[in-house]
């Protein structure tokens, strides 16, 4: 019997000999390689921290003592020896645990993460918290990388756990690399740490909390002996641990951008399992990506900014071909965008990538440095719409709605690959505002997408099909499940269906006519139904006094959680299918 197979809960752990704990993390290691190989997800970054994993639960009184793992996507080993093993097969499935931590799933799970660098204020908080209940034992501990407390709201927590004498533990998880690699000066002084080469002062000790490191995060003894004096201090505390991420998997260790979540691979092996893209439409951000390196190619004015996301935005082509005029800034979305308006101001063409989800963290600065100073920032908005196996923290279903209620601010959704590379021209040419452009993950519709270049007026649309009774609007991607769930329907003479591409400014032309013409509107967008792209459009019919019925279909005003985007849409009812059903009783109330 393993040794892995004894564990149902920390409590099982620690009654395990403590020289057994070095086979057990070769168990758990070959655990999480087998079951991500056959059904996905984040691989560097758990196999990097098993050994700081079993340590921190061996040593700490776990769920009592409280653990946070910032981001989250390092704490598979975590769930596996908190109850989870015999569930891991469904991590990030549909139905299934979530890829993340989170609170209603266990209570070791002290606080729901996906986002990252929030871990050192939310472990301030709970330490507080128990120094007003009288509780000055409990430990409270963040686990947070290199990456993320480089992040501005991990120093705005630094800053304030320096001068507490609550018991706050940071375990700095120095790996080098996030997704891509670790950028900025924060890097550059924590690799001289590691050389030796540092200057006199530690950053941390002058933040006031005590400092030890850095240790080998793979040399389990000298972790927990590291974890024991820590936890014989009280206060503020740093451990800086020094590890490599993919840690037991050579291909992951060699290749930790591809194996931060890889897809599946042979377990054995490492070696990736081939997927046959040939023949198929690009993905979203591919076009842009490519599509901005042939614009910057002609006009000197355009540069690029991403917050820590260059490979998964493909703002990475840039980067290669125009070093001097692409930026990665790091995990710093309120930085990116209030770099941006600086360079707006300055005459240059800003396209600020960033994913939804992301683009929340910066909600202040589109509004203050942006949009109140109408500055024309081009914010290329990945990953819009229901992402897929990330789950609800990842979803980007609020940037319709979050945006939509800003001044100036213009919004285009593209349907397919066409319309994201013309607007992407169109913008360059000269915006007079700022601009979000927002497209899903994943593959658009189009193979031959490199056509010649076309303006797109700004505020229009397009009649893709003409009807009689019932009118379809469709924003972005999401008009082409629409175009199937017509076909599906044999194409009805009664519905038409539009291509909206703008939320804001909606194309009042068209929507007059379309309220003119037809009985019964139907909005679909993939962002969250409520404030968004239906709410425009009921807003419009109520200021002209039209009363026809609108139907408004989007994501539901809940959170939604993982599995694949085709099983999301079907929760959301916004799949081919949902579409269809709700067509057929539209249909038999105007015939």
């Amino acid at each position: 019997m393993k040794l892995l197979d004894s564990i149902h809960s920390p409590e099982d752990l620690r009654k395990l000999p403590e020289e057994k704990l070095i086979a057990l993390s070769g168990e758990l290691r070959e655990f999480i390689i087998d079951i991500v190989s056959a059904k996905e997800g984040h691989l560097g970054a758990s196999l990097g921290v098993v050994e700081l994993t079993i340590a921190l639960h061996y040593i700490f009184n776990t769920p009592h003592d409280r653990l946070i793992w910032d981001v989250g996507h390092q704490a598979y080993g975590h769930k596996i020896l908190t109850g989870r093993r015999p569930r891991f097969n469904t991590n990030r499935q549909f139905g299934g645990i979530s890829g993340f931590p989170k609170r209603e799933e266990s209570e070791y799970d002290a606080f729901g993460t996906g986002h990252s660098s929030t871990s050192i204020s939310a472990v301030i908080g709970m330490a507080l918290a128990a120094r007003l209940k009288g509780d000055n034992e409990r430990e409270h501990i963040a686990v947070i990388g290199d990456a993320s407390i480089a992040s501005g709201m991990a120093f705005e927590g630094l800053n304030h756990g320096g001068v507490l004498d609550a018991n706050l533990l940071i375990i700095l998880n120095d790996n080098a690399i996030g997704i891509d690699p670790s950028v900025g000066a924060l890097k550059r002084y924590l690799t001289n740490v590691k050389k030796g080469t540092a200057k006199e002062e530690n950053i941390f000790e002058c933040l006031n909390f005590k400092y030890s490191g850095p240790v080998d995060g793979h040399d389990l003894p000298a972790v927990m002996d590291a974890l024991r004096r820590m936890k014989q201090i009280k206060g503020p505390r740093l451990l800086h641990l020094i590890t490599t991420k993919g840690k037991g998997l050579k291909q992951a260790e060699e290749n930790q951008i591809i194996y931060h979540a890889p897809g599946r691979f042979d377990r054995k092996t490492g070696e990736l399992t081939p997927s046959s893209s040939s023949g198929q439409p690009p993905k979203y951000q591919d076009v842009f990506g490519l599509t901005l390196v042939e614009l910057s190619e002609k006009n000197d004015r355009i540069v690029g900014i991403t917050p820590a996301m260059p490979t998964g935005s493909s703002l990475k082509y840039m980067m290669e071909a125009f070093p001097d005029r692409a930026f990665d800034v790091g995990i710093a979305e309120q930085h990116a965008v209030t770099m941006a308006a600086g360079m707006a101001a300055e005459g240059l063409i800003p396209f600020c990538a960033i994913y939804s989800t992301f683009l929340q963290r910066a909600y202040d600065q589109v509004i203050h440095d942006v949009a109140l100073q109408d500055l024309p920032v081009i914010f290329c908005i990945d990953r819009a719409g229901l992402v897929g196996q990330d789950g609800a923290t990842h979803h980007g279903a609020y940037d319709l709605v979050y945006l939509r209620c800003i001044p100036n601010m213009i919004i285009f959704a593209p349907m397919n690959e066409t319309e994201l590379r013309n607007i992407l021209f169109t913008v360059q040419k000269g915006a007079d505002h700022p601009v979000a452009i927002r497209y899903p993950r994943g593959r658009g519709v189009i193979s031959g997408w490199r056509t010649p270049f076309e303006t797109i007026p700004m505020g229009s649309s397009r009649e893709l099909v003409r009807g009689t009774t019932i009118a379809v609007l469709s924003l972005g991607h999401i008009g082409n499940q629409a175009t199937n769930a017509l076909r599906a329907l044999g194409n009805p003479k009664e519905i038409g269906h539009y291509d909206m591409r703008f939320a804001k400014p909606l194309d009042e032309v068209r929507l007059h006519e379309v309220f003119k013409q037809y009985e019964l509107v139907v909005t679909l967008e993939d962002g969250c139904v409520t404030g968004g792209f239906g709410s425009a459009v009921l807003e419009f019919a109520n200021s002209h006094g039209y009363r026809q019925r609108v139907v408004c279909l989007g994501i539901p005003d809940r959170f939604i959680e993982q599995g694949t985007v085709d099983e999301l849409q079907g929760e959301a009812g916004i799949d081919e299918e949902s579409i269809t059903r709700s067509l057929i009783p539209l249909l038999h109330e105007v015939r």
